[in-house]
């Protein structure tokens, strides 16, 4: 696991250069990306979700597709369309922007239900179907959609059907002192069209068939289920985390892991993603509300309760 492990700390490192002060959200989203997952990123404008997707994609010599999202596109925008050829005297189809490795949904919740919808089976499938023909997308394939907060004019809610096939969501939030000192003296960072291409897409696949691949103890698997049985029996939380959620847990408790240097999971890998894989899955009551609880204070409420597993470290002699 040496060299590829290599390769991914040289990705992370070259796609610094071009975000400052946002290590923690670099990572995230790589591990997303290599657990096989779609990411959403929730926050106010400009603060750099567009760069830090533009980034990945130049890094790890991806394929990238951004669309605007507004009220006036389109699911043939997003999909493709069938349009007739007198000279071949046949419908051709016509690609979507859909069809690339990284798909930039950008503010997706300014955009009609149902172009939203559109990508439901593209995100869940890895396909396109138009006219009833099935087409596959390019392989890796990640959507990355940014979104607004809630409260912003002009915004659509994002349906809960939508929300879940997202392996996280998570927020970049603003920069810290330091980096926004250096932003407002006109320090600049490297120019995401600019970064050096570390990966080629085959090996973008094979380093998540590595991930796929690092151990997780029986422990580990039964403390992630007992922490999605207990989002689904809260005082607060009405609808809780689908069995998708907890698969999506595994595989970015995997890749946090491969991430940290581990050919195994421990129970703190699980901590540190549980709520970015989470807090979208859940739909808090009329009890919380009125008790103005946050999706954050009550899945760590769930974390502090449930009870870690014992480190299997040393007693099973794993070795980094």
């Amino acid at each position: 696991m040496s060299q590829i492990y290599e390769d991914a700390l040289a990705v992370l490192n070259e796609v610094k250069r071009a975000i400052a002060g946002k290590d923690s959200c670099i990572y995230k989203v790589f591990a997303a990306i290599l657990a096989g997952g779609h990411v959403l990123i929730e926050d106010v404008p400009g603060v750099g979700k567009t760069t830090l997707a533009v980034a990945f994609s130049r890094v790890m010599g991806l394929l990238n597709h951004r669309v605007q999202f507004t009220p006036d596109v389109l699911p043939a925008d997003i999909l493709g369309f069938n349009m007739y050829n007198k000279d071949e005297g046949k419908f051709v189809y016509h690609p979507g922007t859909i069809m690339c490795n990284l798909f930039l949904a950008d503010e997706i919740n300014r955009t009609s239900p149902k172009t939203q919808s559109a990508l439901l089976e593209v995100m869940e499938e890895g396909m396109v179907t138009v006219d009833g023909v099935s087409r596959e997308v390019p392989q890796p394939f990640v959507v990355m959609a940014t979104q607004n907060p809630k409260g912003s004019a002009g915004t659509q809610l994002l349906p809960e059907s939508q929300l879940d096939r997202f392996m996280i969501c998570m927020s970049m939030g603003y920069p810290d002192l330091k980096s926004e000192v250096q932003i407002a003296r006109g320090v600049k960072m490297t120019k995401a069209s600019e970064l050096t291409t570390i990966l080629e897409p085959r090996q973008l696949i094979e380093m998540q068939k590595t991930v796929e691949d690092i151990h997780m103890n029986e422990s580990i698997y039964t403390y992630i289920v007992k922490l999605m049985e207990a989002t689904r029996d809260n005082s607060y939380i009405e609808l809780g985390v689908s069995p998708r959620g907890t698969l999506s847990c595994v595989r970015m408790a995997k890749a946090w892991a491969f991430l940290n240097g581990r050919s195994y999971v421990v129970p703190e890998d699980v901590a540190d993603i549980f709520l970015d894989v989470c807090k979208h899955r859940i739909v808090l009551n009329t009890k919380a509300r009125i008790s103005h609880v946050t999706p954050e204070a009550v899945l760590n409420e769930i974390l502090s309760g449930v009870e870690r597993p014992a480190s299997y470290k040393e007693k099973a002699g794993y070795r980094d």
